[in-house]
């Protein structure tokens, strides 16, 4: 137990907790007096021991479970629990599937008997999936799907639909049809927990192996990599920047005021002094922008959208209109909430309504609701911000719908927080995006971010 404590403080430790070593033999001293028994009595030993600052609280709740908590998923035995004509319909549609089901009957079986991945397994998928050379928990959610289809749970995902489809042709009673497919996707989140909690403690081991880094900036800080600790300060970061970015903008549009000098409205404007040039004309170009945002709001994409959106609208005096929208699965408009909130409050109470879960990404299918719904939006004055990755969980990423967009706005730009080696990786439709997009910005952290947005106030 005691190296096992270890590996946790200095998995604190990685993630910039300041933790001294006589605070660590506090922990231990704690600890042996305690016991360890009583679960919630050891953990808040540690936490009184560990933590200075409730910033860290969170911190330390997301680690803690990593290292002390047997996280096995609630997985029960549907096959028990059928009746004899339940399980014949269930044998016969598997048969009906035979050729689909090939591949995944091993991993089907396993979902009805309610079997979790042995320790072998989930080391074989992530060995495929190069979680061992991860060594920072904002990898989590990307080795996570990559862990998934290694198992094959996003192609068994799309077979069940398929199988309860084909068991209600077979006349399955809709009560048991419903109550099946409730325990089969229960299995399912069970089996993706697995891998969630497998990731995460893995990662954890591995950055508790590593020495202490030096905090960055936070301005200079991978979005990916920002802590519940951290969001505190970025959020008054975030309205720092709104300030000196507003005062560039006001700077620029009064500048824009003089323009530069239009000699034919010159001359017009003067004939009545018999062509004499007493008052000079000039040409005004800047204008305000009018945006469209459409933001992935996925687990790995939160904080990121939380910036933009508290960003933008902290400047809306320097936008002529916008309208904004989030997706994951489908599109949702929240205009209305940002524009009758005050940012920050509108953009906390969007996170609140749209919480993160086991959704899959499908950019496609947003933009297709987007031109459905709200393609009347777009005109020749309209600059398009997609914000996301472009990882569409092998869905149709919809790419005529994005060049549609690109040929009716004034242009499409995306901001990306992936770096360029990754474009194309497993389910990334990026490269595809990118070739149709006016523009691609590299937004990693919170200054590129900031430094999109000038940019994109200076380009209006």
């Amino acid at each position: 137990m005691q190296q096992r404590m270890v590996e946790f403080i200095r998995a604190l430790r990685a993630v910039g907790l300041r933790i001294s070593l006589a605070e660590s033999q506090d922990a231990m001293f704690g600890v042996d007096a305690a016991g360890v028994s009583d679960g919630g009595a050891f953990k808040s030993t540690l936490k009184a021991a560990l933590v200075k600052d409730r910033r860290h609280q969170p911190v330390f709740d997301y680690f803690f479970p990593l290292f002390f908590t047997n996280n096995r998923p609630p997985l029960e035995n549907i096959l028990e629990q059928l009746g004899a004509d339940e399980e014949q319909l269930l044998q016969e549609a598997m048969q009906n599937m035979q050729s689909e089901l090939d591949a995944l009957r091993d991993l089907l079986q396993r979902l009805l008997e309610g079997r979790e991945f042995s320790e072998e397994d989930l080391q074989q998928m992530a060995e495929r999936a190069g979680l061992p050379q991860g060594d920072d928990m904002y990898m989590r959610p990307w080795f996570e799907r990559r862990m998934e289809r290694a198992a094959g749970l996003s192609q068994l995902e799309r077979m069940l639909d398929e199988l309860l489809d084909e068991l209600a042709a077979l006349g399955m009673d809709e009560e048991a049809l419903n109550e099946l497919e409730q325990k089969l996707r229960e299995n399912m989140r069970g089996l993706r927990e697995q891998i969630s909690q497998h990731v995460g403690a893995s990662l954890a081991e591995q950055m508790a192996k590593q020495p202490p880094r030096e905090k960055p900036d936070l301005l200079d800080t991978p979005l990916q990599r920002l802590s519940g600790g951290d969001m505190d300060d970025v959020r008054d970061e975030v309205r720092r920047l709104a300030a000196r970015l507003r005062t560039r903008a006001a700077l620029r549009q009064k500048r824009a005021k003089s323009g530069t000098f239009d000699p034919r409205k010159t001359i017009r404007k003067n004939m009545r002094y018999g062509g004499v040039p007493m008052e000079a004309q000039f040409r005004v170009r800047h204008k305000k922008p009018s945006l469209i945002l459409i933001c992935d709001l996925s687990t790995s994409m939160r904080y990121a959208v939380e910036f933009l959106l508290t960003l933008v609208y902290e400047l809306s005096d320097q936008v002529r209109r916008t309208h904004s929208f989030i997706f994951i699965h489908d599109l949702v408009d929240v205009s209305t909430d940002l524009a009758q909130l005050p940012p920050r409050e509108a953009v906390a109470q969007i996170m609140a309504q749209n919480p993160p879960g086991y959704y899959s990404t499908d950019l496609g299918n947003s933009l297709r609701t987007f031109q459905q719904e709200h393609l009347h939006l777009v005109d020749s004055r309209s600059s398009i911000i997609v914000f996301g990755d472009g990882r569409n969980n092998y869905n149709d990423p919809r790419l005529d719908i994005a060049q549609e967009l690109q040929r009716k706005a004034r242009r499409l730009l995306w901001f990306c927080p992936e770096p360029r080696q990754l474009w194309g990786s497993g389910d990334s439709d990026m490269w595809e995006y990118n070739r149709l997009a006016d523009r691609v910005f590299l937004v990693r952290s919170l200054r590129q971010l900031a430094e999109a947005v000038d940019r994109l106030l200076a380009d209006a």
